[in-house]
């Protein structure tokens, strides 16, 4: 380190005293500077040693009610001449690099319905730190287990051939659906353990008891639904569920089983917390999942376990 030397006039013995403290002083202040710099990369923006999954600021309520979360978002079509398994779709994801990989969500429509019909999701998921693709499926007809099946043939193209698969952490992998869509998100889900979480909207199935399910689920039922009725599909699904899963069941007032085809901030606010709890593993959005989130003018039921496990 560079010595500067003093104006003032000292006798040599109390110079090189002088020297010697200012020395020591230095040295001193550098070992605590190197003691701080050592604390602060510990600890890391909001925590991120701990979890390097962690994308984006800290959330408050207004951020994950926003249409739009703190990355700007990029999209590009697939068309399903490029791919096998399913229909093609679109990706959405968050055009910065700066912050790496990112988890990736794919999305199924329902039954007689195109991926704009689930569109909306895209951009509200990817600008919170998703890659996100919704996808069309092989037919509009097309059953459940079909519909899982593609999804997750999607997000196979995702991580292994698409032209974001860079951008994409492939262990860190979502599903979401509506109605036959949210039914192949449990079948997704049934068949790839693999997966971090799952999310059927409003979702229909024959099939009622889902025991074998092992990934995180948050199963959105709407009280006005005449389609898939909340007594013979959402509650059962969320019912047969493991009891030590991390599991929740958000009902949605004055809701109908077409209500996640148009923007929802309970939706949004809900799948976002979830999404980011058990694909980023970040602990930020267990707040607004745990407690359990209370009967309101949009929610007319939510049960879970709380804390959250995972």
């Amino acid at each position: 380190m560079q010595q500067h030397t003093s104006v003032s006039v000292r006798s040599p013995e109390r110079q090189g005293s002088s020297r010697l403290r200012t020395r020591l002083t230095r040295w001193g202040l550098a070992g605590l500077l190197a003691a701080g710099t050592l604390l602060t990369s510990q600890a890391g923006p909001a925590g991120a040693a701990d979890n390097p999954y962690e994308r984006g600021p800290a959330p408050t309520v207004s951020s994950i009610e926003a249409s739009r979360g703190p990355y700007a978002v990029s999209q590009t079509s697939v068309s399903s001449l490029s791919v096998t398994g399913f229909g093609g779709g679109t990706i959405y994801y968050p055009t910065s690099t700066s912050d790496g990989t990112f988890g990736a969500v794919a999305i199924s429509p329902g039954y007689t319905a195109y991926q704009s019909s689930i569109a909306w999701l895209g951009p509200r998921l990817a600008s919170q730190g998703f890659v996100v693709f919704t996808i069309d499926t092989n037919t509009t007809l097309d059953q459940p287990d079909s519909r899982g099946r593609q999804l997750l043939a999607a997000l196979d193209y995702l991580t292994g051939r698409s032209s974001v698969r860079d951008r994409i952490d492939s262990s860190r992998l979502g599903v979401m659906g509506h109605s036959m869509g949210g039914g192949g998100t449990l079948e997704a889900a049934k068949s790839r353990p693999s997966l971090q979480a799952a999310i059927p909207l409003t979702g229909w199935n024959l099939d009622k008891t889902w025991p074998e399910i092992t990934t995180p689920t948050l199963v959105v039922g709407a009280d006005g639904d005449t389609i898939a009725p909340v007594a013979t599909h959402s509650e059962p699904f969320y019912e047969s569920l493991p009891g030590s899963l991390d599991k929740a069941y958000l009902e949605l007032n004055n809701a109908t089983h077409f209500t996640p085809n148009t923007s929802n901030t309970t939706i949004a606010k809900y799948s976002i917390s979830w999404l980011k709890r058990f694909i980023d593993n970040d602990t930020r959005y267990e707040q607004f999942l745990c407690p359990l989130p209370r009967p309101s003018t949009t929610i007319e039921e939510y049960r879970g376990n709380c804390p959250h496990t995972s």
